[in-house]
């Protein structure tokens, strides 16, 4: 399958659809990948403390060094940002692309922010194993967008087949969003220096359970992140934020994260095999991070069904290359996991 051109108006799906728009008053949440218990109380303690220095300006140095030793680069090479999002709009701020391809399906945001900022989009749609050939990305992109491990299949592409992607005269950003919910990071490539043009995306919601406080990073090139940051508003990213940031890439806080992803692998892996014992359901791709990406077959009415049991799941027809087949579905303990997965065998 080669890359499709989106130029006109997007009619086929909701790209600013977000899985918040699916919770609910009595819904048992499913749909949004935010790590439940959190933040820990030392973050929240953290968070109290910056409340004291709320009439000074917002300064990002210390931030940008915390984030620039948790992975060997320098501070001028991390530009933070009010969530991922916000990333996406200052690249589509900052950048002129001749030829943009987002690799689908995966989050939204890229592709709407580069068409709000009118520039044309291609899609590569995955299938099958929603595995990633780099051959099927067009040579001349001179802008390629991937995410890694992939919202919303949960697939983990292999860095190497990500580093192939890359090349003089592209820009090759990589959201990496859920990479903390990975143990180790195996794939990741947040140390990388040596490929140019990479952009890489990082997340504190999704770990930290910080998406009211929008707090990301960028890493980059410094002459990219000096652009960034020339697109980007005055003080976009509070102080309680940049405290979030220094405090959750310190290396006892990476531990820490790091110790949640193997709790989540094992609940995962409980959650995989409640789901195999059910029929007419299929776990698509093979999942590495905190959700699953299911199909039921000739079956468009379950996310609804669900709901009516009081449960809140993704829909997953928002998503390019996706239909009303296929949920988004969280990973949560082991016993939420299994009522869902009664509720689930009793809707189909």
């Amino acid at each position: 399958m080669t890359s499709v051109p989106v130029t006109g108006p997007v009619a086929d799906v909701d790209l600013g659809h977000h899985g918040d728009a699916e919770v609910g008053p009595g819904l048992v949440d499913l749909a949004v990948n935010v790590r439940a218990g959190t933040p820990p109380a030392w973050l929240a303690a953290r968070l109290t403390d910056a409340l004291g220095r709320l009439a000074a300006y917002p300064d990002a140095t210390a931030a940008r060094a915390a984030a620039a030793l948790a992975h060997g680069r320098t501070p001028a090479s991390v530009w933070p940002v009010a969530g991922v999002a916000e990333a996406f709009v200052l690249l589509a701020r900052a950048l002129r692309p001749r030829r943009a391809v987002v690799v689908h399906p995966q989050f939204t945001e890229p592709e709407a922010a580069l068409r709000a900022a009118g520039h044309p989009v291609e899609r590569v749609l995955l299938d099958g194993a929603l595995t990633l050939d780099p051959a099927r990305v067009p040579d001349d992109a001179d802008l390629v967008v991937v995410g890694n491990p992939t919202n919303p299949t949960s697939v983990l592409h292999p860095a190497g087949v990500l580093a192939a992607l890359a090349r003089p005269g592209r820009v090759l950003v990589v959201d990496e969003a859920f990479a903390d919910t990975v143990p180790g990071e195996p794939e990741s490539l947040a140390a990388r220096t040596d490929l140019p043009g990479l952009v890489v995306l990082r997340s504190l919601t999704k770990t930290w359970g910080l998406a009211g406080l929008r707090v990301g990073y960028v890493l980059a090139e410094p002459d990219l992140v000096d652009r960034l940051a020339a697109a980007a508003p005055p003080w976009s990213v509070s102080t309680p934020a940049l405290v979030a940031l220094s405090a959750c890439t310190t290396a006892a806080a990476r531990a820490e994260a790091d110790e949640a992803a193997r709790s989540l692998a094992g609940d995962r892996a409980h959650l995989l095999a409640a789901l195999g014992r059910v029929p007419g359901v299929e776990v698509r791709g093979e999942p590495a991070a905190s959700f699953l990406l299911l199909r039921t077959p000739g079956r468009d009415d379950v996310r609804g069904r669900l709901r009516e049991r009081g449960w809140a799941v993704r829909r997953g027809d928002t998503f390019p290359g996706l239909d009303g087949e296929h949920v988004r579905v969280a990973v949560r303990d082991r016993t939420t996991s299994d009522r869902f997965v009664e509720a689930l065998a009793g809707v189909l």
